[in-house]
Formats: structure tokens, sequence, C-alpha cells
């Protein structure tokens, strides 16, 4: 399911956009800005024949949803949400146990564009957020995750702990991040696995942290007591990483 159109802004974002295949419906460039990333931009529009237009730093301004446009803004059709399933096949194509990152009330775009681009550099097959009371694929998530969105699939669904009930069917294990948790250096993450994340705030929901088979502690030294979300994330997805290698 498509949805509007929608703008792509920073360099790094719209470079990888253009090299993951995405179409580009417009190109809007600073007037007077030619070092090398921008010229690579427009190398790529000129082969695909993307219309491009060069505009004062104060018409982007205008049209910037992110603030942080780098002198370049693209639009094109909103991101397409996968299923469930175009993930496990993910893992499937590769010959890889499925590795999925799930979240539970992430709200802040900056920390799923920056748990997707996680999500990719980790080697997960995809990324899974509910439909109510989550941050969506939009113009901050895009640049956050540094063109991350590109490769790595998002699939939206109804029901998290659901889900969840269904790829347990599927043979995947699930683990949550939670201060209260085992130490996860003591718990055995390898073989097909879903990390659970939740927000700084809340956490994971009960009803989610119920379908959980492992809670996660991350060992903590400081005088606070909670992590960033997307820092969490990273940090759990590497340990998973580490086991694999392992």
């Amino acid at each position: 399911m498509r949805y509007e159109e929608f703008t792509i802004e920073g360099r790094n974002a719209v470079l990888e956009a253009y090299r993951a295949g995405r179409p580009i419906d417009r190109l809007f460039l600073q007037d007077g800005c030619q070092d090398g990333p921008v010229m690579s931009i427009s190398r790529e529009a000129k082969k695909r024949n993307t219309p491009v237009k060069y505009v004062t730093k104060e018409r982007l301004d205008q049209l910037s949803e992110t603030g942080k446009h780098q002198g370049v803004i693209a639009y094109a059709a909103a991101y397409e949400y996968a299923e469930v399933e175009d993930l496990l096949a993910a893992a499937r194509q590769k010959g890889e146990d499925p590795f999925l990152i799930l979240l539970d009330n992430i709200e802040d775009p900056h920390n799923l564009g920056a748990i997707i681009r996680t999500a990719n550099l980790a080697g997960a097959h995809g990324v899974i957020i509910p439909k109510n009371r989550a941050a969506g694929l939009t113009a901050t998530v895009a640049k956050t995750s540094a063109g991350a969105i590109n490769f790595t699939p998002v699939a939206r669904v109804t029901n998290l702990a659901k889900t969840m009930e269904d790829l347990k069917k599927e043979g995947l294990w699930f683990v949550c991040a939670d201060m209260d948790g085992t130490q996860m250096y003591r718990l055995n993450l390898k073989g097909p696995i879903g990390l659970v994340i939740g927000s700084e705030g809340e956490g994971v929901g009960r009803l989610v942290r119920e379908k959980c088979d492992m809670i996660a502690s991350i060992p903590m030294k400081g005088d606070i007591d909670s992590l960033n979300a997307s820092v969490a994330a990273g940090i759990l997805a590497y340990e998973i990483v580490r086991q694999r290698l392992g």
C-alpha cells in the first residue's frame, strides 16, 4: 500500500535512495552547491532522467520537513511497508536464521530511523512496528536511517503480541530489553530470534513482555538508569551478532 508523496532529505539519504533504485519524481538542489556528494547526486539524477531544479537555501528551508536538508531535497512516492512474511523470506533467501527487531511504543521518528540503520548494519532481516502509538515511515525516519530504509524492510502490524505468537510457530524466540532482566551476556541469543525494544519512558508493554521468552538487561555503571531506545537496540543487536559469529 502506498501513501502520499513525501520528501527524502539530506545528501546521504537521497544518494542511497538512488542507489537502491527508488523512483525519484523531482529533485531540488541548492543553487551554487557543487561539492562531491552533490555532484554524485546530480549524476544519478541525470542517469535516471529526474527533473532537477536549483533553488535558494531559503526555498529549501521552506520545503524541508526535517530542517536538515544539507542542500538536497528529493520527492518520491512514500515508502511501502513490507509484510511479515517478506522478512522471513529475506532470511530464507540468505540461508540464515531469522533475526527481527520489534518495536513497542517507539514514537520518536529519530529513534525509529536510528534503529532501522542499526538493523541494517547488524544484518537483521527487518523491523516490525505496530500501527498504533508508533512512529511510521516519514521523511525524518528516512533521513535518520542514513539510507538504510531503502534496504531494510519494515512491516507494520495491528497487534504486536499476536504477531509474536505467529512468529513463534515459525520457530522464533523473543528477547526484550529491561533493566530487571538477566544480564545479556548470560543469555543464549543464537538461532531464530526477535529482539523487542520498548520506549525509554514506558518500556515494553505488559502484553508484549509476556510473549517474550527472555528478558535481557544491559550492564550499566553510571548514575542514570536508562538508555536511549536506539542505543539499547544497538547494544543488544550486536550482542546477537557476536553470538552468531562465535
